[in-house]
């Protein structure tokens, strides 16, 4: 989020956790090289879902309730709502406190994290990041949320 505009958005920083999520839970290389092999910094999936969920409330009603506040369009919105149903679903069915590779081996796990990826794609491009580069840690949230 280096290049991220923070403070285009009105609730940028609830964009800045729902994109850092999304980038997470949209990366098989970090889910085996951070999240399986426990490398610190960087939470879990629960840790993403909740950062996901937590301010905005996704899990209660659509993103297209935040379009201007937290999401730039409809088609963010509308992926992200994607990613959000397909990530909790997994979770309700696993569990909150599940082991990482409950997720990573439940069968609707590639469904979600191309759902992830589709709206971190279209959020990042939107803020001028670069969707491939690797997720940061959670440290480095945190320091670009009180950057402004």
């Amino acid at each position: 989020m280096a290049g991220m505009p923070l403070n285009d958005m009105p609730w940028w920083r609830w964009r800045a956790n729902v994109r850092s999520a999304l980038h997470m839970l949209s990366d098989p290389v970090f889910h085996q090289n951070c999240w399986l092999a426990g490398v610190p910094g960087y939470g879990d999936v629960t840790d993403a879902v909740y950062r996901l969920v937590e301010d905005t409330w996704l899990d209660n009603w659509s993103a297209e309730k935040y379009v201007g506040a937290v999401f730039r369009d409809a088609e963010e919105a509308a992926l992200v709502d994607t990613a959000v149903l397909r990530v909790l679903r997994i979770m309700h069915q696993v569990g909150a406190d599940a082991p990482v590779a409950d997720y990573l081996h439940h069968a609707g796990w590639p469904d979600a994290v191309a759902a992830a990826r589709e709206a971190h794609v279209r959020l990042a491009v939107g803020d001028g990041d670069d969707p491939d580069a690797p997720p940061r840690s959670l440290d480095e949230l945190a320091a670009a949320s009180r950057a402004v």
